[in-house]
């Protein structure tokens, strides 16, 4: 919905001189601020919940409609392990690859078109490098073109109970219809692991080799949280960091859901009170049993009547102080016209810049050199002297042919915000570096 801020103010003076009554001065503000700020007002959101019994543990802005960028390739796969269970689809099929998959921003695989990739190296391409162009290929290969798959997503989305959830496209990539809640990615992850058990062990592929490429997962709790096994992250610009992790201690799983963290360290840290915090509860109270969760249909079902959003704003964590100020700035019609278009006019300009590259997507590039080895020398060299900074980084050497071949020495994988503090060190020590997005 597109809305005239002039237009809007003229109606507003109007209906204030008219009622000449604070109440419906203020109703109009509210209902203004609401349409205004809808679908995605409120940028944190946080849930963890018990696999088994759909126990909420904890829950923050849990039915928030927030963009769920890379958490969107859950039920792509979903959808595919759909097809797979009704023999549909083979691991060893071969999936084309389209000019419009090709063309999906990073991160990607490099697919290129008119080449296929073997179904199953599309899941673990989707599972660790978070492969739009894998996505893509996925979406036209099981729905003929990405639209309509994206509508099978959203109607599978209603079946299983996820209310606040609509898809426009495979992967994430920013869209600003493509939406849903903390609490609807916790419950297709409780789906994924009820439904498709069989296949859920993708989610917990730590590294995966393509063409030659070894590509690690960017789950990286569970390469430190007790327990962690799964199941997926996600970053754009406009959501920030997000993230579903699946945990199993001593016979329990829980699931817990964080939207909107400031980084991907800072996302992992947060996840991991929460799930510390849920783990120390007693077990009890009620839920969603696993059994009763909907089972798989042979059929796509007609789509389910769509629901209004019930967004509850729960106020009394640090993390919601944004939606604090809003309100404040909600106590004049100048102020919200003003404050509104802005935040919409900033998440335009992010989504229209930033891709899915969820948080690995960054490296930095330390020379070119005329031979390969030299150039391997200098990208190892630079990752010693940073240390554990860059500890999770590969080296990598980007070969531009011509008549005087060059390799780029680089270290790649790594957090944008890593990228830029290797650079900064590295350039104090007089060592050229120029950060890279290597998707």
């Amino acid at each position: 919905m597109k809305l005239n801020a002039h237009k809007f103010l003229s109606q507003f003076t109007a209906v204030a001189f008219i009622g000449r009554g604070s109440s419906l001065l203020i109703l109009l503000v509210s209902l203004f601020f609401g349409v205004m700020v809808a679908p995605a007002e409120a940028k944190y959101a946080s849930m963890v919940v018990d696999a088994d019994t759909g126990e909420v543990l904890h829950a923050v802005n849990a039915d928030h409609r927030n963009y769920p960028a890379s958490l969107t390739k859950m039920m792509t796969l979903y959808l595919l392990f759909d097809a797979m269970d009704r023999g549909q689809v083979r691991l060893g099929d071969r999936i084309p690859v389209s000019a419009h998959a090709s063309a999906q921003a990073p991160s990607k695989l490099g697919l290129r078109p008119g080449q296929t990739i073997v179904v199953e190296d599309a899941i673990l391409g989707i599972c660790t490098k978070s492969a739009n162009d894998a996505a893509a290929a996925v979406a036209e290969f099981l729905g003929g073109s990405e639209p309509a798959f994206a509508e099978m997503m959203t109607r599978k989305a209603k079946e299983l109970g996820m209310r606040e959830t609509q898809f426009r496209n495979a992967s994430g990539l920013p869209s600003p219809p493509n939406l849903s809640s903390a609490r609807d990615m916790a419950t297709l992850a409780r789906a994924l692991l009820h439904n498709h058990a069989r296949f859920y062990h993708y989610f917990s592929t730590q590294q995966f080799t393509y063409n030659g490429e070894t590509m690690r997962n960017h789950n990286h709790l569970m390469e430190w949280y007790e327990g962690a096994d799964g199941i997926k992250t996600g970053y754009i610009g406009a959501a920030g960091f997000n993230l579903v992790a699946s945990v199993k201690r001593d016979g329990r799983r829980l699931v817990g859901v964080v939207f909107g963290g400031e980084s991907a360290a800072a996302r992992d840290r947060h996840m991991a009170q929460l799930l510390d915090a849920a783990f120390a509860r007693t077990p009890g109270s009620s839920g969603v049993e696993l059994a009763n969760l909907p089972e798989q249909n042979d059929e796509e079902e007609a789509p389910a009547p769509s629901v209004k959003s019930k967004a509850k704003v729960h106020m009394a964590q640090a993390n919601t102080r944004a939606v604090l100020k809003a309100m404040a700035a909600a106590r004049t019609g100048k102020a919200i016209a003003k404050k509104v278009v802005a935040a919409r006019a900033k998440a335009a300009k992010e989504d229209d810049s930033s891709g899915d590259a969820d948080e690995d997507n960054w490296g930095i590039q330390v020379g070119a050199y005329a031979q390969q080895v030299k150039a391997k020398e200098a990208a190892a060299t630079a990752k010693h002297k940073l240390g554990k900074l860059v500890a999770d980084g590969d080296v990598s050497i980007a070969h531009e042919k011509g008549h005087h071949p060059t390799y780029r020495a680089r270290v790649i994988g790594l957090p944008e915000q890593t990228a830029r503090e290797a650079c900064r060190r590295l350039t104090k020590s007089k060592v050229s570096c120029a950060v890279i997005n290597a998707g």
